[in-house]
């Protein structure tokens, strides 16, 4: 087991209380939050330590926005590639190092009902502090694989029916356009450096995403969520 998680916030916070796998081990909140959360009926696996504000600030940072609240727990574990069931959507991260952004692709995921996220053991933010924060609570709702080589990984998916579709800004066909079906593996790639090469390669479709206006990419959260939009209104099951 890795080094304890800190979660903070209180959508974050809350949805971990609530996740019988999650094991809390201290609990911090100020007397606004302990009340808050006793009258939401949230049960609470450890007595709260009461702080006041600052003390959490201490402990984050000046611009981390705690609520009043922040826990320390264990990880969750990580579950298998080969424990997913071949059906649905998952999200492959190609090491997208921005905590803030994997927290939100993790936040755009619960949304969209993902089946699961893949990243890669290295090169990828733990799932705590920040990104924590900013998956608001979907770290207790959408498994998160990581795996030590991600061509490896790609190639495990296909072998159990996925078909992989890379979003890369030189694919070959608009998204839209694109003939989906599921199980469905949407491969999204850093920004800045997009997919690396040996991604790219193991997909079996890379696809595109146009836009009207002058500026003609997006943020890759955006991104992930767009193209989760349109996947899901357009994508089959096997025939």
């Amino acid at each position: 087991m890795g080094a304890r998680a800190i979660l903070y916030g209180w959508h974050t916070v809350k949805a971990a209380l609530e996740n019988p796998a999650r094991r809390i081990r201290r609990l911090y909140a100020t007397p606004n939050a302990a009340r808050r959360l006793a009258e939401d009926g949230v049960a609470l696996a450890v007595e709260p330590e009461l702080v006041r504000p600052d003390a959490i600030a201490r402990r984050l940072g000046p611009d981390a926005v705690h609520n009043g609240v922040l826990a320390e727990a264990d990880p969750l574990p990580s579950p298998e590639l080969e424990e997913l069931e071949p059906a649905g959507i998952v999200l492959v991260l190609d090491q997208i190092t921005d905590p803030h952004n994997v927290g939100a692709i993790l936040r755009t995921a619960a949304a969209f009902a993902v089946n699961a996220v893949v990243t890669t053991a290295r090169h990828s933010p733990e799932a705590t502090g920040v990104l924590a924060k900013s998956a608001s609570g979907a770290l207790e709702y959408v498994p998160l694989v990581s795996v030590q080589n991600l061509a490896r990984a790609l190639a495990a998916l296909r072998e159990r029916g996925y078909f992989l579709v890379g979003l890369d800004s030189a694919g070959d066909i608009d998204l839209r356009d694109a003939t989906l079906r599921t199980p469905l593996a949407l491969v999204l790639g850093a920004e800045g450096k997009g997919l690396r090469q040996s991604t790219r390669a193991s997909c079996d479709q890379l696809a595109r995403l146009d836009f009207p206006g002058r500026i003609k990419t997006l943020n890759v959260s955006n991104a992930a969520a767009l193209a989760l939009h349109i996947v899901t209104k357009g994508s089959r099951s096997h025939p």
